[in-house]
Protein backbone atom coordinates (compact mmCIF):
# COMPACT_ATOMS: atom_id res chain seq x y z
CA UNK A 1 0.00 0.00 0.00
CA UNK A 2 1.43 3.43 -0.79
CA UNK A 3 1.81 5.78 1.64
CA UNK A 4 -0.07 9.26 0.49
CA UNK A 5 1.79 11.50 3.20
CA UNK A 6 5.53 10.10 1.90
CA UNK A 7 5.14 10.26 -1.49
CA UNK A 8 5.65 13.64 -2.94
CA UNK A 9 4.66 12.54 -6.39
CA UNK A 10 1.44 11.10 -5.59
CA UNK A 11 0.23 13.75 -3.36
CA UNK A 12 1.09 16.59 -6.12
CA UNK A 13 -0.83 14.79 -8.65
CA UNK A 14 -3.74 13.90 -5.92
CA UNK A 15 -7.56 15.23 -7.48
CA UNK A 16 -6.10 15.79 -10.93
CA UNK A 17 -4.52 13.77 -13.60
CA UNK A 18 -0.70 13.87 -13.71
CA UNK A 19 0.63 16.32 -16.74
CA UNK A 20 3.67 14.99 -18.28
CA UNK A 21 7.00 16.83 -18.01
CA UNK A 22 6.81 17.34 -22.21
CA UNK A 23 3.70 18.66 -22.16
CA UNK A 24 4.10 21.34 -19.70
CA UNK A 25 7.20 22.08 -21.08
CA UNK A 26 5.43 22.58 -24.11
CA UNK A 27 2.57 24.45 -22.89
CA UNK A 28 5.75 26.99 -21.33
CA UNK A 29 7.07 27.47 -24.87
CA UNK A 30 3.49 28.49 -26.44
CA UNK A 31 2.93 30.69 -23.62
CA UNK A 32 6.32 32.71 -23.56
CA UNK A 33 6.28 32.84 -27.48
CA UNK A 34 2.23 33.78 -27.49
CA UNK A 35 3.78 36.62 -24.45
CA UNK A 36 6.88 37.53 -27.12
CA UNK A 37 4.23 38.12 -29.93
CA UNK A 38 2.31 40.60 -27.48
CA UNK A 39 5.03 42.41 -26.35
CA UNK A 40 6.58 42.81 -29.93
CA UNK A 41 3.15 44.19 -31.22
CA UNK A 42 2.80 46.71 -28.46
CA UNK A 43 6.42 48.23 -28.67
CA UNK A 44 5.92 48.18 -32.44
CA UNK A 45 2.75 49.78 -32.33
CA UNK A 46 4.13 52.56 -29.63
CA UNK A 47 7.32 52.98 -31.93
CA UNK A 48 4.74 53.53 -34.80
CA UNK A 49 2.74 56.08 -32.77
CA UNK A 50 5.38 58.14 -31.02
CA UNK A 51 7.37 57.73 -34.72
CA UNK A 52 4.24 59.05 -36.27
CA UNK A 53 5.15 56.69 -38.98
CA UNK A 54 1.49 55.63 -40.69
CA UNK A 55 -0.52 53.68 -39.75
CA UNK A 56 0.54 55.50 -36.37
CA UNK A 57 -3.07 57.93 -36.96
CA UNK A 58 -5.48 54.31 -37.31
CA UNK A 59 -3.89 53.36 -34.56
CA UNK A 60 -4.14 56.14 -32.33
CA UNK A 61 -7.82 56.82 -33.07
CA UNK A 62 -8.28 53.20 -32.11
CA UNK A 63 -6.94 54.04 -28.87
CA UNK A 64 -8.91 56.88 -28.20
CA UNK A 65 -12.13 55.34 -29.26
CA UNK A 66 -11.82 52.61 -26.75
CA UNK A 67 -10.93 55.05 -23.96
CA UNK A 68 -13.47 57.46 -25.19
CA UNK A 69 -15.98 53.67 -24.84
CA UNK A 70 -14.04 52.85 -21.60
CA UNK A 71 -14.61 56.25 -20.50
CA UNK A 72 -18.60 56.08 -21.52
CA UNK A 73 -19.49 52.96 -19.83
CA UNK A 74 -17.52 53.15 -16.51
CA UNK A 75 -17.79 57.66 -15.49
CA UNK A 76 -20.73 58.40 -17.21
CA UNK A 77 -23.08 55.79 -16.24
CA UNK A 78 -22.84 58.04 -12.58
CA UNK A 79 -23.53 61.07 -13.12
CA UNK A 80 -21.79 62.27 -9.83
CA UNK A 81 -18.79 60.71 -11.28
CA UNK A 82 -18.88 63.89 -14.08
CA UNK A 83 -17.33 67.10 -13.89
CA UNK A 84 -21.04 68.24 -12.94
CA UNK A 85 -21.26 67.87 -9.58
CA UNK A 86 -18.51 68.62 -7.00
CA UNK A 87 -18.22 67.77 -3.45
CA UNK A 88 -19.74 70.94 -1.55
CA UNK A 89 -17.12 73.03 -0.31
CA UNK A 90 -20.07 75.47 1.30
CA UNK A 91 -22.04 74.04 4.32
CA UNK A 92 -25.07 76.19 3.25
CA UNK A 93 -28.07 76.52 0.78
CA UNK A 94 -29.68 79.40 -0.86
CA UNK A 95 -29.36 82.94 -0.39
CA UNK A 96 -25.58 83.64 1.99
CA UNK A 97 -25.37 87.53 2.61
CA UNK A 98 -27.32 90.45 0.96
CA UNK A 99 -26.23 94.07 1.82
CA UNK A 100 -29.43 96.01 -0.30
CA UNK A 101 -26.80 99.12 0.83
CA UNK A 102 -24.35 97.79 -1.89
CA UNK A 103 -25.80 95.14 -4.34
CA UNK A 104 -27.57 95.70 -7.07
CA UNK A 105 -30.89 94.89 -6.64
CA UNK A 106 -32.93 92.61 -9.11
CA UNK A 107 -33.32 89.50 -10.08
CA UNK A 108 -30.36 86.40 -10.97
CA UNK A 109 -30.88 84.03 -13.84
CA UNK A 110 -28.62 81.23 -13.59
CA UNK A 111 -28.30 77.59 -14.30
CA UNK A 112 -27.61 74.43 -12.88
CA UNK A 113 -26.58 71.10 -14.21
CA UNK A 114 -28.88 68.77 -12.28
CA UNK A 115 -31.65 69.45 -14.80
CA UNK A 116 -32.33 70.77 -18.31
CA UNK A 117 -34.15 74.05 -16.54
CA UNK A 118 -32.75 77.58 -15.81
CA UNK A 119 -34.21 79.41 -12.72
CA UNK A 120 -34.38 82.98 -11.66
CA UNK A 121 -34.50 84.58 -8.46
CA UNK A 122 -35.10 87.06 -6.47
CA UNK A 123 -32.40 89.15 -3.98
CA UNK A 124 -33.63 86.88 -1.07
CA UNK A 125 -32.84 83.57 -3.22
CA UNK A 126 -36.48 83.15 -3.73
CA UNK A 127 -37.16 81.29 -7.01
CA UNK A 128 -39.71 83.61 -9.07
CA UNK A 129 -39.66 81.71 -12.06
CA UNK A 130 -38.12 78.74 -13.70
CA UNK A 131 -37.81 77.62 -17.39
CA UNK A 132 -37.99 73.83 -18.15
CA UNK A 133 -38.82 71.92 -20.92
CA UNK A 134 -37.94 68.36 -21.19
CA UNK A 135 -34.91 68.03 -23.94
CA UNK A 136 -36.64 65.29 -25.63
CA UNK A 137 -39.54 67.30 -26.35
CA UNK A 138 -37.07 69.20 -28.07
CA UNK A 139 -35.17 66.78 -30.05
CA UNK A 140 -38.49 65.98 -31.58
CA UNK A 141 -36.85 64.92 -34.55
CA UNK A 142 -33.50 63.37 -33.46
CA UNK A 143 -34.35 62.04 -29.83
CA UNK A 144 -31.35 60.17 -29.44
CA UNK A 145 -29.30 63.04 -29.59
CA UNK A 146 -30.38 63.97 -26.39
CA UNK A 147 -31.79 60.81 -24.86
CA UNK A 148 -28.07 59.28 -24.95
CA UNK A 149 -26.96 61.60 -22.37
CA UNK A 150 -29.90 60.97 -20.01
CA UNK A 151 -29.69 62.80 -16.91
CA UNK A 152 -26.80 64.83 -17.93
CA UNK A 153 -28.20 67.20 -20.21
CA UNK A 154 -28.33 70.99 -19.01
CA UNK A 155 -28.93 74.30 -19.83
CA UNK A 156 -25.16 76.07 -20.38
CA UNK A 157 -26.43 79.58 -20.34
CA UNK A 158 -29.58 81.52 -20.87
CA UNK A 159 -30.38 85.08 -22.38
CA UNK A 160 -33.71 86.19 -21.07
CA UNK A 161 -35.24 89.17 -23.26
CA UNK A 162 -37.27 91.68 -21.53
CA UNK A 163 -40.54 89.62 -22.27
CA UNK A 164 -39.14 86.66 -20.49
CA UNK A 165 -38.17 84.71 -22.81
CA UNK A 166 -35.56 82.72 -23.01
CA UNK A 167 -32.72 81.84 -25.02
CA UNK A 168 -31.18 78.14 -23.93
CA UNK A 169 -28.28 76.81 -24.69
CA UNK A 170 -27.95 72.90 -24.12
CA UNK A 171 -24.91 70.91 -23.27
CA UNK A 172 -24.45 67.93 -22.25
CA UNK A 173 -21.46 65.15 -20.58
CA UNK A 174 -20.49 61.52 -21.92
CA UNK A 175 -20.16 62.61 -25.45
CA UNK A 176 -17.94 64.35 -28.06
CA UNK A 177 -18.86 66.87 -29.08
CA UNK A 178 -20.66 67.69 -26.14
CA UNK A 179 -22.07 70.79 -27.42
CA UNK A 180 -25.99 70.07 -27.96
CA UNK A 181 -28.50 72.72 -29.49
CA UNK A 182 -29.84 76.37 -29.14
CA UNK A 183 -33.74 76.80 -28.15
CA UNK A 184 -36.02 79.93 -27.25
CA UNK A 185 -38.16 79.15 -25.29
CA UNK A 186 -41.67 81.86 -24.05
CA UNK A 187 -42.12 82.49 -20.30
CA UNK A 188 -44.01 79.49 -20.07
CA UNK A 189 -41.53 77.66 -21.38
CA UNK A 190 -42.81 76.73 -25.29
CA UNK A 191 -40.64 76.11 -27.87
CA UNK A 192 -40.45 79.19 -30.27
CA UNK A 193 -37.86 77.78 -32.50
CA UNK A 194 -34.65 75.66 -32.17
CA UNK A 195 -31.21 75.84 -34.15
CA UNK A 196 -30.44 71.67 -33.48
CA UNK A 197 -28.43 71.93 -37.01
CA UNK A 198 -24.88 72.39 -35.18
CA UNK A 199 -23.69 71.59 -31.71
CA UNK A 200 -24.16 74.60 -29.57
CA UNK A 201 -21.57 75.31 -26.69
CA UNK A 202 -20.31 76.84 -24.01
CA UNK A 203 -21.91 80.55 -24.70
CA UNK A 204 -24.29 82.17 -27.21
CA UNK A 205 -24.47 86.13 -27.66
CA UNK A 206 -27.21 88.87 -28.58
CA UNK A 207 -26.50 91.92 -30.49
CA UNK A 208 -28.23 95.50 -30.44
CA UNK A 209 -30.17 94.71 -33.32
CA UNK A 210 -31.59 91.05 -31.81
CA UNK A 211 -28.16 89.24 -33.84
CA UNK A 212 -27.26 86.15 -32.48
CA UNK A 213 -23.98 85.03 -32.40
CA UNK A 214 -23.59 81.27 -31.17
CA UNK A 215 -20.60 79.41 -30.79
CA UNK A 216 -20.60 75.70 -32.63
CA UNK A 217 -18.63 72.90 -32.93
CA UNK A 218 -18.45 69.80 -35.60
CA UNK A 219 -16.20 66.90 -36.31
CA UNK A 220 -13.04 67.98 -39.00
CA UNK A 221 -11.50 64.96 -40.62
CA UNK A 222 -9.99 67.13 -43.28
CA UNK A 223 -6.38 67.74 -43.34
CA UNK A 224 -5.70 71.08 -41.03
CA UNK A 225 -2.47 73.31 -42.56
CA UNK A 226 -1.14 74.50 -39.15
CA UNK A 227 1.81 73.76 -36.98
CA UNK A 228 2.40 71.48 -34.47
CA UNK A 229 0.28 68.16 -33.60
CA UNK A 230 -2.93 69.55 -35.23
CA UNK A 231 -4.52 66.53 -37.39
CA UNK A 232 -7.56 65.35 -38.06
CA UNK A 233 -10.09 63.79 -36.78
CA UNK A 234 -10.64 67.04 -34.17
CA UNK A 235 -13.26 69.21 -32.88
CA UNK A 236 -13.79 72.30 -34.72
CA UNK A 237 -15.25 75.23 -33.67
CA UNK A 238 -17.20 78.03 -35.34
CA UNK A 239 -18.79 81.00 -34.88
CA UNK A 240 -22.90 80.93 -36.66
CA UNK A 241 -24.04 84.08 -36.90
CA UNK A 242 -28.20 83.77 -36.84
CA UNK A 243 -31.53 86.28 -36.77
CA UNK A 244 -33.15 86.90 -33.89
CA UNK A 245 -35.56 84.32 -35.71
CA UNK A 246 -32.92 81.29 -35.82
CA UNK A 247 -32.05 81.21 -39.57
CA UNK A 248 -28.69 81.39 -40.51
CA UNK A 249 -26.94 84.19 -41.45
CA UNK A 250 -23.02 83.36 -41.85
CA UNK A 251 -20.84 80.20 -40.75
CA UNK A 252 -16.76 81.15 -39.99
CA UNK A 253 -14.55 77.96 -39.21
CA UNK A 254 -12.77 79.76 -35.67
CA UNK A 255 -9.57 77.28 -36.39
CA UNK A 256 -8.80 78.21 -40.09
CA UNK A 257 -9.29 81.94 -38.67
CA UNK A 258 -6.11 81.61 -36.34
CA UNK A 259 -5.00 79.65 -38.60
CA UNK A 260 -4.63 82.56 -41.08
CA UNK A 261 -3.95 85.02 -38.51
CA UNK A 262 -0.52 86.09 -37.00
CA UNK A 263 -1.56 83.79 -34.03
CA UNK A 264 -1.22 80.20 -35.58
CA UNK A 265 2.26 79.39 -34.12
CA UNK A 266 0.33 78.92 -30.66
CA UNK A 267 -1.31 75.99 -32.25
CA UNK A 268 2.68 74.05 -31.73
CA UNK A 269 2.49 74.36 -28.37
CA UNK A 270 -0.23 72.52 -28.30
CA UNK A 271 0.12 68.40 -26.93
CA UNK A 272 -0.96 65.87 -29.02
CA UNK A 273 -4.30 65.44 -26.96
CA UNK A 274 -4.70 69.35 -26.85
CA UNK A 275 -4.78 69.47 -30.16
CA UNK A 276 -7.69 67.00 -30.70
CA UNK A 277 -9.59 69.99 -29.14
CA UNK A 278 -7.50 72.95 -30.51
CA UNK A 279 -9.39 75.86 -29.78
CA UNK A 280 -11.75 75.19 -26.95
CA UNK A 281 -13.43 78.24 -27.31
CA UNK A 282 -15.66 79.09 -24.55
CA UNK A 283 -16.79 82.44 -24.65
CA UNK A 284 -17.81 85.08 -27.28
CA UNK A 285 -19.18 89.30 -26.64
CA UNK A 286 -20.50 91.82 -28.72
CA UNK A 287 -18.40 94.78 -28.59
CA UNK A 288 -20.42 97.65 -28.02
CA UNK A 289 -20.06 101.60 -29.04
CA UNK A 290 -19.15 102.86 -25.96
CA UNK A 291 -15.93 99.57 -25.35
CA UNK A 292 -15.42 100.27 -29.01
CA UNK A 293 -14.79 104.13 -28.31
CA UNK A 294 -12.42 103.43 -25.54
CA UNK A 295 -10.18 100.96 -26.18
CA UNK A 296 -7.82 100.79 -29.75
CA UNK A 297 -7.90 96.72 -30.35
CA UNK A 298 -11.37 96.59 -31.52
CA UNK A 299 -14.29 98.48 -33.49
CA UNK A 300 -18.12 98.22 -32.82
CA UNK A 301 -19.70 94.92 -33.80
CA UNK A 302 -16.24 93.09 -33.39
CA UNK A 303 -16.77 90.15 -31.83
CA UNK A 304 -14.63 89.01 -28.43
CA UNK A 305 -13.83 85.68 -27.91
CA UNK A 306 -12.09 83.29 -25.50
CA UNK A 307 -10.00 80.61 -26.66
CA UNK A 308 -9.29 78.53 -24.02
CA UNK A 309 -6.51 75.55 -25.08
CA UNK A 310 -4.10 78.41 -26.56
CA UNK A 311 -4.74 81.16 -24.29
CA UNK A 312 -5.81 83.62 -26.27
CA UNK A 313 -8.25 86.42 -25.80
CA UNK A 314 -9.19 88.24 -29.17
CA UNK A 315 -11.35 89.79 -31.58
CA UNK A 316 -12.84 88.74 -34.61
CA UNK A 317 -14.57 90.71 -37.35
CA UNK A 318 -17.36 89.00 -38.56
CA UNK A 319 -17.37 90.52 -42.22
CA UNK A 320 -14.16 90.34 -42.98
CA UNK A 321 -14.16 86.31 -41.25
CA UNK A 322 -10.02 87.81 -39.90
CA UNK A 323 -8.87 87.90 -36.02
CA UNK A 324 -8.10 92.01 -35.97
CA UNK A 325 -6.61 91.44 -32.10
CA UNK A 326 -5.16 89.23 -29.84
CA UNK A 327 -3.00 88.71 -26.36
CA UNK A 328 -2.14 85.76 -24.20
CA UNK A 329 -1.42 86.70 -20.76
CA UNK A 330 -1.03 85.85 -17.17
CA UNK A 331 -3.93 83.23 -16.96
CA UNK A 332 -4.59 79.62 -18.06
CA UNK A 333 -8.10 77.59 -18.47
CA UNK A 334 -9.69 81.41 -19.00
CA UNK A 335 -13.46 81.90 -19.48
CA UNK A 336 -15.71 84.71 -20.14
CA UNK A 337 -13.78 87.64 -21.65
CA UNK A 338 -15.67 90.87 -21.36
CA UNK A 339 -14.83 94.19 -22.90
CA UNK A 340 -16.06 96.83 -20.56
CA UNK A 341 -17.06 100.65 -21.11
CA UNK A 342 -13.91 101.77 -19.96
CA UNK A 343 -12.29 100.02 -22.65
CA UNK A 344 -10.73 97.36 -20.16
CA UNK A 345 -11.39 93.84 -20.46
CA UNK A 346 -12.78 91.25 -17.67
CA UNK A 347 -11.59 87.80 -17.37
CA UNK A 348 -12.59 84.60 -15.01
CA UNK A 349 -8.72 83.15 -14.87
CA UNK A 350 -9.47 79.87 -13.59
CA UNK A 351 -5.93 78.32 -12.78
CA UNK A 352 -3.18 81.23 -13.29
CA UNK A 353 -3.72 82.42 -9.80
CA UNK A 354 -1.06 80.16 -9.00
CA UNK A 355 -0.03 82.00 -5.67
CA UNK A 356 -3.50 82.54 -4.74
CA UNK A 357 -5.64 81.21 -2.10
CA UNK A 358 -7.92 78.65 -4.61
CA UNK A 359 -5.69 78.95 -8.23
CA UNK A 360 -8.49 80.89 -9.34
CA UNK A 361 -9.32 84.82 -9.92
CA UNK A 362 -11.19 87.70 -11.52
CA UNK A 363 -9.13 90.52 -13.14
CA UNK A 364 -9.84 93.45 -15.65
CA UNK A 365 -6.92 94.22 -17.56
CA UNK A 366 -6.00 96.75 -19.89
CA UNK A 367 -5.69 95.28 -23.57
CA UNK A 368 -2.83 97.70 -24.77
CA UNK A 369 -0.77 98.02 -21.21
CA UNK A 370 -1.86 94.41 -20.17
CA UNK A 371 -1.74 96.25 -16.71
CA UNK A 372 -3.89 94.13 -14.28
CA UNK A 373 -6.31 97.23 -12.80
CA UNK A 374 -8.65 94.77 -10.60
CA UNK A 375 -8.84 91.89 -9.00
CA UNK A 376 -10.72 89.50 -6.76
CA UNK A 377 -9.08 86.27 -5.39
CA UNK A 378 -10.85 85.63 -2.34
CA UNK A 379 -9.28 85.27 0.99
CA UNK A 380 -7.67 82.51 2.59
CA UNK A 381 -10.84 81.27 4.63
CA UNK A 382 -12.91 81.85 1.76
CA UNK A 383 -10.86 81.51 -1.64
CA UNK A 384 -12.35 81.14 -5.36
CA UNK A 385 -11.59 77.87 -7.05
CA UNK A 386 -13.23 77.17 -10.36
CA UNK A 387 -11.23 74.37 -12.46
CA UNK A 388 -13.60 74.70 -15.43
CA UNK A 389 -16.03 76.66 -16.83
CA UNK A 390 -17.28 80.17 -14.72
CA UNK A 391 -18.11 83.66 -15.25
CA UNK A 392 -18.11 87.43 -14.01
CA UNK A 393 -19.66 90.25 -15.38
CA UNK A 394 -19.60 94.01 -14.17
CA UNK A 395 -22.85 95.26 -13.04
CA UNK A 396 -24.23 98.91 -14.04
CA UNK A 397 -23.59 99.80 -10.51
CA UNK A 398 -20.03 98.64 -10.72
CA UNK A 399 -19.96 95.88 -9.11
CA UNK A 400 -18.96 92.52 -10.38
CA UNK A 401 -21.48 89.36 -10.23
CA UNK A 402 -19.25 86.16 -10.02
CA UNK A 403 -20.19 82.75 -11.25
CA UNK A 404 -18.32 80.60 -8.92
CA UNK A 405 -19.02 77.36 -11.37
CA UNK A 406 -17.56 74.53 -9.62
CA UNK A 407 -18.38 75.64 -5.88
CA UNK A 408 -21.80 76.07 -6.90
CA UNK A 409 -22.38 79.53 -6.14
CA UNK A 410 -22.52 83.17 -7.43
CA UNK A 411 -21.14 86.07 -5.32
CA UNK A 412 -21.59 89.84 -6.31
CA UNK A 413 -18.45 91.78 -5.24
CA UNK A 414 -18.02 95.77 -4.67
CA UNK A 415 -14.81 97.40 -6.00
CA UNK A 416 -13.42 97.42 -2.61
CA UNK A 417 -13.82 93.22 -2.81
CA UNK A 418 -16.63 93.33 -0.50
CA UNK A 419 -19.40 90.96 -1.47
CA UNK A 420 -22.43 91.91 -1.19
CA UNK A 421 -24.83 89.00 -2.13
CA UNK A 422 -24.02 85.13 -2.38
CA UNK A 423 -25.85 82.38 -3.59
CA UNK A 424 -25.14 78.83 -3.19
CA UNK A 425 -27.05 76.33 -5.34
CA UNK A 426 -29.49 74.87 -2.75
CA UNK A 427 -29.65 71.04 -4.71
CA UNK A 428 -27.63 68.19 -3.51
CA UNK A 429 -27.32 65.02 -4.28
CA UNK A 430 -25.43 61.50 -4.07
CA UNK A 431 -25.54 59.45 -1.35
CA UNK A 432 -24.50 61.65 1.73
CA UNK A 433 -26.45 64.19 -0.04
CA UNK A 434 -22.87 66.13 -0.37
CA UNK A 435 -22.89 66.58 -3.96
CA UNK A 436 -23.52 70.05 -5.54
CA UNK A 437 -24.26 70.06 -9.21
CA UNK A 438 -22.00 73.10 -11.10
CA UNK A 439 -24.02 76.63 -11.94
CA UNK A 440 -22.63 77.34 -15.53
CA UNK A 441 -24.19 80.84 -15.91
CA UNK A 442 -25.17 83.78 -13.38
CA UNK A 443 -26.31 87.11 -14.80
CA UNK A 444 -28.38 89.88 -13.15
CA UNK A 445 -31.60 91.63 -14.31
CA UNK A 446 -32.98 94.88 -13.11
CA UNK A 447 -36.42 95.73 -12.60
CA UNK A 448 -36.26 98.10 -15.69
CA UNK A 449 -34.81 95.53 -17.78
CA UNK A 450 -37.76 93.77 -18.20
CA UNK A 451 -41.31 94.66 -19.59
CA UNK A 452 -44.59 94.74 -17.65
CA UNK A 453 -45.51 91.70 -19.61
CA UNK A 454 -43.61 89.58 -17.83
CA UNK A 455 -43.31 89.86 -13.60
CA UNK A 456 -41.55 87.50 -12.07
CA UNK A 457 -43.90 85.89 -8.89
CA UNK A 458 -42.36 86.00 -5.02
CA UNK A 459 -44.84 82.70 -4.46
CA UNK A 460 -43.88 80.78 -7.92
CA UNK A 461 -41.63 78.13 -6.52
CA UNK A 462 -44.98 77.15 -4.54
CA UNK A 463 -46.83 76.57 -7.66
CA UNK A 464 -44.36 74.47 -9.43
CA UNK A 465 -43.14 71.01 -9.25
CA UNK A 466 -39.92 71.10 -7.14
CA UNK A 467 -36.82 69.29 -8.25
CA UNK A 468 -33.70 67.94 -6.67
CA UNK A 469 -30.49 65.93 -7.66
CA UNK A 470 -31.56 62.55 -7.64
CA UNK A 471 -35.68 62.75 -8.57
CA UNK A 472 -37.59 64.16 -11.18
CA UNK A 473 -40.08 65.07 -8.48
CA UNK A 474 -40.15 65.04 -4.89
Amino acid sequence: MTNRQADPDFAAAEGSAEIPESSRFEWLGTAIFIASIVLIAFLVGAWVVLARVPPYKLLSDAYNAAGALYAQATQYGDRYATDLWYEERIDARGLVRHDPEKAEEGYTLYTSSHEASAFLVDMEGNEVHRWHIPPEEIWTGDVEAAASLGEHVYIRMGYMYPNGDLLALYEGAGDTPWGLGLAKLDKDSNVLWTYLDERAHHDAEVGPDGTIYLLTHDMRRDPVEAPGAIEPPLIEDFLTILTPDGEVVKRISLLDAIVNSNFRWLLASLTPKAAEDPLHTNSVRYVRAEAAEAMNVASEGHLMISFRNIKLVGTIDPESEEIVWGTTGPWSGQHAADPLPNGNILLFDNNGNYNGPGGSRVIEFHPETMEIVWLYEGTEEDPLKSVLRSEAVRLGNGNTLITESQTGRFIEVTPEGEVAWEFVNPVRGGEADNQVPIVAWGRRYTAEDLDPSFTPQSDYASNVTQSNGDDDET
